[in-house]
Parts: structure tokens; C-alpha cells; sequence
């Protein structure tokens, strides 16, 4: 019986490598302590999950997680108008970085941001989200306010309750709205977390790890949806997954301290200012795994 359960299991670990789409996207930085993985949802239409006008692609949410030498995990979200110095490019909002780019000049624009080296880069498009929550058998969401949101979809009605079990479909509605929320992207951010935190929470659960169609699902899903680092394995995902668990089970999830979400430096717009500009000793607590929950911004 052990055989076959380590038979399967290697299976399943060569199948996921062999399947996963590439990026070449790091910038071959010396290592800094610690392991650091930028998560990033790209808003492209290319894979029709949403149908608009909209061309070409930005990174509708940027994500980093990093587990410091110490153990610690935390997983930070950069407001995708957060205000940055995008190498070559100057200052703008840092989702420009992937327009301007793609996943290479991000990765640069976030390592000269926090002072860390990327170690792995995973990329999930729109379309993916939702094909990730039908292959775990939706997901139990939370909202305490009713939404009529044209832009993303989402209709939520509380008389229905405030958590509600839903489909890819809505989730992915609940994941991109925005306009509707009085806390703007920063709320976003949390939706997106919490997405992903009960994708995961569902995906390692025994129900699934031990249902051979919900595996099949889940990879399928999975590697269709998922383009990784050029160096990126499976063991390297197993990992990742660990520890967006241990951060969002210590608290340790949020925004860096923000001094603006209103800052106009002048042809781009309105962006999100972050502490002291960068917000360099949230940044430095970060490295070195001493962050707090009163460290983030978290509405």
C-alpha cells in the first residue's frame, strides 16, 4: 500500500512539472536570506475569462510572500497603484512595471522596492481563479455588505448571508471588485487573499488529497492555470502553499503602511504612497522575520 501511495505521489510530481507553463522572469540578483515568492494575478483577457475591451495585460494583484531565515512567514499585498521606481522607467505605478515589461521588469521593480531577491515567480491569470475554485468544489466567502458591481460582476446580497459557498465564476467577481468597495484596492487585496487562502485550505484537505478525480482536477486546473519561474518545481509550489498558510494563520497578512491612497506626483495619475515613500522599516522588519500584525495596513 505504501508503494502505491509513493508511486502516485511521484507521479503526480513529475506529471505537475512536466505540465507547468514558463516564464523566464528572475533577475539573477544574489540571494538574500530567507525565501521570497512574488504571486501575481494578471488582469489579461487572453483567456476570456472576462470579455471586455481592455488590451494587453497588468498585474491586477502583486503578492509577496517571503519566509524569513527564522521561520517566519508573512504575506504581503502591494496595491497594484502603488507608487514606485521602475527600473528604466522612473517613477509610476508599480502594476506599469508588467505593462511595460512583463514578469522580468516586475520582479526588478519589486526586488529594488523591499530589498529582497525573488526566488520564484507564480503567475495566475483571471481565468484561472475560477477554474481553481471548481476544481476544489467552490469556496465559502465572506462579505458584510450588499454589491451591485458592474465592472467585476459580483452581486452579493446579504439576506443571503454574509458567507456564502460560491462558484469559480463568482469567486473570480468577488476577487476583482473594486469600485464598489469604499476601501478601494486595499479591500481588494483582502478578497483576493481570502480567495486564494480557502483554495488552498480546501486543495490539502484529505477530501481532496485522498479523491483521485478531485487530484485529477486539481492539476488539470492547476498547471493550466499557473505560469511559473523558469527554476519553479513542484516541491518549490509545495512549499509556497506551506507558507501563505503559516502567514495567513499568524495574521501576518496586509498592505505595507500607507500615507496616501491619493498621491498625485504628476502624469499618472493618482497612486498609493506608502509610508516614508517606501516604506523602508516595514521592509526591513519583513527581512528579518520581526514583523507584527499592527505592522500592516489592514482594513
Amino acid at each position: 500500500m505504501l508503494a502505491l501511495v509513493g508511486a502516485r505521489a511521484a507521479w503526480l510530481i513529475n506529471d505537475v512539472n512536466s505540465r507547468l507553463q514558463r516564464v523566464q522572469a528572475l533577475s539573477g540578483a544574489k540571494s538574500t536570506p530567507g525565501e521570497t515568492w512574488l504571486v501575481v494575478g494578471s488582469d489579461s483577457r487572453a483567456d476570456g475569462a472576462v470579455v471586455d475591451n481592455t488590451e494587453g495585460a497588468r498585474s491586477d494583484s502583486i503578492m509577496l510572500l517571503h519566509r524569513s531565515p527564522g521561520g517566519q512567514a508573512s504575506l504581503t499585498s502591494l496595491p497594484r497603484d502603488t507608487y514606485a521606481e521602475i527600473p528604466g522607467y522612473g517613477g509610476n505605478k508599480i502594476n506599469a512595471a508588467y505593462s511595460y515589461g512583463g514578469p522580468a521588469l516586475l520582479v526588478s521593480t519589486v526586488e529594488q522596492l523591499t530589498g529582497l531577491t525573488v526566488d520564484h515567480y507564480v503567475e495566475v491569470g483571471m481565468g484561472g481563479v475560477s477554474s481553481l475554485v471548481d476544481a476544489v468544489g467552490g469556496v465559502n466567502l465572506c462579505l458584510d455588505y450588499d454589491v451591485d458591481d458592474a465592472d467585476s460582476g459580483l452581486v452579493w446580497d446579504t439576506s443571503q448571508g454574509e458567507c456564502q459557498d460560491v462558484d469559480g465564476a463568482k469567486a473570480l467577481a468577488y476577487s476583482r471588485m473594486r469600485k464598489s468597495d469604499p476601501t478601494g484596492d486595499i479591500g481588494r487585496a483582502l478578497r483576493q487573499r481570502a480567495v486564494i487562502s480557502a483554495v488552498i485550505s480546501k486543495a490539502v484537505s484529505p477530501s481532496t488529497l485522498l479523491n483521485l478525480s478531485q487530484q485529477h482536477l486539481l492539476v488539470n486546473a492547476g498547471t493550466q492555470a499557473l505560469t511559473v519561474d523558469e527554476n519553479a518545481s513542484t516541491f518549490d509550489l509545495g512549499k509556497m502553499l506551506l507558507a501563505f498558510r503559516s502567514a495567513s494563520k499568524a495574521g501576518l497578512t496586509g498592505a505595507p503602511p500607507i500615507a496616501s491612497l491619493d498621491y498625485e506626483p504628476g502624469g499618472i495619475g493618482a497612486a498609493v504612497l506608502l509610508e516614508d515613500t517606501t516604506a523602508p522599516s516595514f521592509f526591513s522588519k519583513l527581512r528579518e522575520g520581526t514583523l507584527t500584525v499592527e505592522d500592516f495596513n489592514q482594513p
